[in-house]
């Protein structure tokens, strides 16, 4: 076998295996032995919260990582993710809007169209900022200028909550978390998170050509103008989606790409779906391990991301600039 076929192997082998991990794992060991007897008085703990979550967690994952590949394809810009350029902020936005005048407590879909609104917003606003052949800074900066609009707005709608419900709701939102998800969330977030992948598996003959820049991709018979509007709605429906009912989960997106490239290889749409495996690993494994952590809480899922992206962004870009240098 070639080296991408053991890797996948291997990628589908640990998503699995993580699977029937975190349905075991927790502060309550549920064993395999229970998953036969409904009538358990562990069986709840397995069917209604840790079913629930473990499937989010490798939806979500997916979804994150391969908006990721897409959009370092796109931009051939190794720091393109929804979380590092403002497209998660920008989608959380657009949740927190929803939360501060209260109508995502009723309608919980108003919440995921306000998210896939504020990041189709993130993804569109981020292509016309940066620019056509746009450089690592001119994304960069375009990503700091989306994430402090949504940060300012965040910050506003936090000081002119109308009650501490909606300002505890919020500031649950800003961290990332699956705790105490349920098969209604999933049903939410599920259906419109497999129509982004779809659409982001669609381009990547657009993505291989766009490797010989706009011009060659344009000589193959690329329709540029399309590959943007399916990109920015297969983000928008990813990243919104996942936004929606987990909150900010950032870095998957911009780890998982650079960890896969050497194994798989640098080919961005033969990345897509390689990307996708890695970030449900990724997702899954981070869930397990903060569901272990010792305390009275568990750490949220979204901090712990970004305790293990943070260093990883900066190692990137002081490799990058040795290697620029």
């Amino acid at each position: 076998m070639t080296r991408r076929t053991l890797c996948l192997v291997g990628l589908w082998t640990a998503v699995l295996g993580l699977g029937i991990l975190s349905l075991m794992t927790g502060r309550v060991w549920v064993p395999f032995s229970i998953w036969l007897e409904p009538q358990h008085p562990l069986a709840p703990i397995l069917f209604e919260l840790r079913l629930p979550r473990t499937l989010l967690a490798l939806t979500i994952g997916a979804a994150l990582g391969m908006s990721g590949a897409a959009m370092q394809g796109y931009t051939r810009n190794p720091l393109a993710d929804p979380g590092a350029l403002g497209v998660a902020s920008m989608a959380a936005f657009g949740a927190v809007l929803t939360l501060y005048f209260g109508a995502g407590a009723q309608q919980p879909w108003v919440i995921a169209l306000a998210a896939m609104a504020g990041a189709l917003a993130a993804v569109g606003l981020l292509i016309v900022l940066a620019g056509e052949g746009a450089s690592l800074v001119g994304f960069v900066l375009s990503g700091v200028i989306l994430q402090t609009l949504a940060a300012a707005g965040v910050a506003l709608a936090l000081s002119l909550a109308p009650n501490p419900w909606a300002k505890d709701e919020i500031v649950t939102w800003l961290m990332g978390a699956l705790t105490d998800r349920s098969m209604a969330d999933l049903a939410l977030a599920g259906p419109l998170i497999l129509a982004g992948l779809a659409l982001l598996l669609t381009l990547g003959p657009a993505l291989d050509a766009l490797t010989l820049g706009e011009t060659g991709a344009r000589s193959l018979g690329i329709d540029l103008g399309r590959t943007r509007v399916v990109l920015a709605l297969g983000v928008a429906l990813t990243a919104g989606a996942s936004v929606a009912v987990t909150g900010v989960i950032g870095f998957v997106g911009l780890i998982v790409p650079h960890l896969l490239r050497p194994l798989i290889g640098a080919r961005p749409g033969g990345l897509l779906i390689p990307s996708a495996l890695g970030g449900a690993v990724l997702v899954e494994a981070a869930d397990i391990a903060v569901r272990l952590t010792p305390g009275a809480a568990e750490v949220k899922l979204g901090i712990a991301m970004a305790l293990l992206g943070g260093p990883f962004f900066l190692a990137l870009l002081l490799s990058m600039r040795r290697r620029l240098g």
